[in-house]
């Protein structure tokens, strides 16, 4: 299937109104009335489907779920079938994130990662090649179809209560504390000058503004703060590259990636830490037995705070992200980069020289690496990771997150990362809606039985280390003992 990557400025998938794709979904029901619906489905007594003059097949799971190969990719929206075979190196979002779904029921995970269904129905059009049979469920056998439709019921609801509506005052209060940190930092050093101490306080202002950056950036990376995309495209390149000096096409192609398949392994790059740690309950038997030892693993959750804590920002993530740039050619995101480090030589060069001003920026990162290290993984780590089981949307992200309490402190400290079950769930929702929703998701899990964690801040860090412990001793047993 060859796609141009053109399509008409005023077309859709099928009609403005057509009931598969839309904000109006109602899943093995009618559509809830929204004008006129155009009716472009006709069936043919010869079991096929004619749509606007193009014959689509019907399927079954069996023969979808056989195309999930490299070479041969479908997917399942919404009872529509789709081959993504030639499209998934034009996804904006990464190819990966569609390899992810190959072969299964991608409906809520699309819902979940896509802000403009307008859009994506202009790109979506020339992949259909069918639908479900009608005998079929509209998610594989395996899966709750009674959970999926309460979540997706209870996400249509949260839409028309305008849960997904961005508060722009929000968002520019936080760019706006940014920068004051910034700009206090430059005058304590414009009338105090460089001394030590000095030094120390500014470091420690910039330190709270690269974190909340970290936070703001992610907030933009997932939301539609403005109303035009090109906005929100452009202020992620001021936040993620400007601000914070890291390419945001790496941190998009990265954390979607872990969005859609959260603590899966090898899915979820987030997991992927070999050789420096193991996780969970496969990967370290998978080594012990294979008698993989690049480090004593056992040790893991003491190098932890040596290792990991420190160097995430400033070598690891850092690194990554020059890698990526440079491999894949994001030319925008260098020149975004180049910005960042000609700020801060613009600003601070005057008071610390080049090697003293690069050298603060690498004292930031350093002491910004624990701060997010602890925010991001106490949410994940300590949680249910795996191999792929196919399992619903909200399985897999509520057994794979937990929530830290809500408090003033706790919702500033981590930029509202501590609803993490939330945020999964609904990664387009703004964060100050969260604690709205919290009731509602721990209803909903209460009654499929799924467990809601959620715990004080000080036990999820220390979890972290708990976690690796047990996961250093599941690879000594099998490294020793096998």
């Amino acid at each position: 299937m060859k796609f141009t990557g053109k399509h008409e400025s005023k077309g859709t998938l099928v009609g403005k109104n057509q009931p598969y794709l839309g904000d109006k979904l109602q899943v093995n029901r009618k559509p809830k009335a929204n004008g006129k619906v155009e009716d472009h489905v006709k069936q043919e007594a010869n079991g096929k489907l004619s749509l606007s003059g193009k014959s689509l097949n019907r399927y079954t799971w069996q023969e979808i779920q056989q195309h999930n190969q490299e070479a041969d990719q479908w997917l399942v929206i919404n009872r529509k079938v789709y081959n993504i075979t030639n499209w998934i190196h034009r996804h904006p979002g990464g190819r990966l994130v569609l390899q992810h779904y190959a072969g299964e029921d991608a409906t809520d995970a699309f819902r979940a990662m896509h802000l403009d269904l307008d859009v994506v129905r202009v790109y979506l059009k020339p992949l259909l090649i069918g639908e479900l049979a009608p005998e079929e469920p509209s998610q594989e056998r395996n899966k709750s179809s009674q959970l999926v439709e309460d979540f997706q019921e209870l996400r249509r609801s949260l839409e028309d209560k305008n849960m997904f509506k961005a508060n722009l005052g929000f968002f520019s209060l936080h760019l706006i504390q940014i920068l004051i940190l910034e700009a206090v930092a430059w005058l304590l050093l414009w009338n105090l000058g460089s001394g030590w101490m000095v030094t120390i306080l500014v470091s420690f202002l910039l330190t709270i503004s690269q974190a909340q950056a970290s936070f703001l950036q992610h907030d933009v990376g997932h939301l539609s703060i403005f109303k035009k995309s090109k906005w929100n495209h452009l202020m992620h390149k001021f936040v993620m590259c400007h601000l914070k000096g890291l390419s945001a096409n790496w941190w998009n192609y990265r954390h979607f990636q872990h969005h859609v398949k959260p603590n899966i392994y090898p899915k979820d790059p987030d997991i992927n830490t070999g050789p420096l740690f193991v996780l969970g309950d496969l990967q370290p038997v998978k080594y012990g037995k294979k008698k993989i030892k690049y480090l004593d693993y056992e040790k893991q959750h003491l190098y932890f705070y040596i290792g990991a804590l420190p160097l995430l920002m400033p070598v690891y993530f850092n690194l990554q992200s020059i890698q990526v740039m440079f491999i894949r050619g994001y030319w925008m995101d260098i020149v975004w980069v180049s910005s960042f480090y000609i700020r801060y030589l613009i600003t601070f060069g005057t008071f610390y020289g080049i090697f003293g001003t690069v050298l603060l920026i690498y004292i930031v990162k350093f002491l910004e690496s624990p701060w997010i290290a602890y925010v991001t993984q106490m949410s994940h780590l300590p949680m249910k990771m795996g191999q792929e089981e196919n399992q619903d949307w909200v399985s897999i992200q509520v057994l794979a997150t937990c929530n830290v309490e809500q408090s003033f402190f706790n919702d500033w400290f981590t930029g509202h990362l501590n609803f993490q079950i939330e945020h999964h769930l609904f990664p387009t929702m703004p964060r100050h809606n969260y604690h709205k929703v919290a009731p509602l998701v721990r209803s909903l899990c209460a009654k499929h039985g799924l467990p809601y964690v959620d715990k004080p801040m000080l036990k999820a860090f220390g979890d972290i280390v708990r976690a690796l412990k047990k996961y250093g001793a599941i690879w000594a047993d099998a490294y020793y003992t096998t």
